[in-house]
């Protein structure tokens, strides 16, 4: 598993120094900076964002951590870029498992990014005028200790250090999830929280036949979920819509607890990654169910190229 991850994070680790020392990184800054404004969030928000879009969680962390000098977030801030991080990240290979799992890849990549826009103004913004989750963050421990800094020359021998920790840091991070997910399903915890999960998803307006499959990918992961309804649909015969409501739940919301537990590492708040990330879950796709069960989808006769 460190292996995967530090294919994924090294190659972005470098491309945010080589930005940096050749400017890049000032101008996507500036050239995003009024959006994230909007947003109330600094340019190099727009940035972490855009690499976990594209390459995933660990990517935006890599990015991150590459960042994190010039990094000036209040816990607010970090809640709402942590929640966006959540809402889309991977999404040319998450939403490539859900196409083909049965649900179009550009509603559902459109629905995440969408999902992660509003939230993650919402949050800033709310917390931001109410004055809530004001303090400060520092993200000094992702870039090594102090040790190794005052040890090392400036530019790239400070970098090789700093990113060396950083990836001892992610190692030691996954082998306590391991372990911490090992630990809650040997004590019957992924059990319980799978049997309270169900009913939530049935409120949405799921069927009750691929509940069960979805609460999988919903704990657990995307990949996991997507292709145990690949699987699934071909022996129960789930209909376009069916698998349009299940696909776009485990697009928004997936894998609730390792990510979770990695972005709770970050410094983000768990009422806006955890709480607020599925109760939006939950009125997205209940509003999805309504809509589309106008008309029953013609009967479910929709083909899978208009879903």
């Amino acid at each position: 598993m460190f292996l995967t991850v530090a294919k994924v994070m090294l190659p972005v680790l470098v491309a945010v120094q080589l930005g940096q020392e050749l400017g890049l990184v000032d101008m996507v800054g500036r050239a995003i900076a009024p959006a994230m404004a909007l947003m109330h969030l600094p340019p190099e928000a727009g940035i972490i964002w855009a690499a976990t879009v594209l390459t995933g969680i660990y990517g935006g962390i890599a990015s991150l951590s590459g960042l994190s000098p010039s990094l000036d977030l209040t816990a607010a801030q970090v809640s709402a870029l942590c929640a966006m991080m959540l809402f889309s990240h991977a999404i040319p290979v998450e939403q490539a498992i859900v196409r083909r799992a049965g649900a179009a890849f550009s509603t559902t990549a459109a629905l995440r990014i969408g999902a992660a826009l509003f939230y993650g103004a919402a949050v800033s913004w709310i917390c931001h005028l109410t004055g809530t989750l004001s303090e400060p963050m520092s993200f000094e421990w992702l870039r090594g200790s102090s040790v190794l800094a005052s040890q090392a020359d400036s530019g790239w021998l400070a970098w090789v250090l700093s990113t060396a920790f950083s990836l001892a840091l992610t190692l030691a991070v996954i082998i306590v999830l391991v372990l911490l997910l090992d630990a809650m399903d040997k004590l019957g915890i992924t059990r319980r929280i799978t049997a309270a999960t169900m009913p939530l998803l049935r409120m949405s307006g799921l069927a009750p036949e691929v509940a069960p499959v979805t609460t999988v990918g919903v704990l657990l992961g995307l990949t996991y979920g997507g292709a145990l309804i690949i699987e699934e649909a071909k022996k129960q015969n789930f209909s376009p819509r069916t698998r349009f409501l299940a696909l776009s739940w485990l697009s928004l919301s997936h894998s609730l607890i390792e990510d979770t537990l990695l972005m709770l590492a970050l410094g983000a708040d768990i009422w806006v990654v955890l709480v607020g990330r599925v109760l939006l879950t939950l009125a997205i796709v209940a509003a999805l169910a309504r809509l589309t069960a106008r008309g029953r989808w013609r009967g479910d006769e929709i083909s899978q190229q208009h879903i």
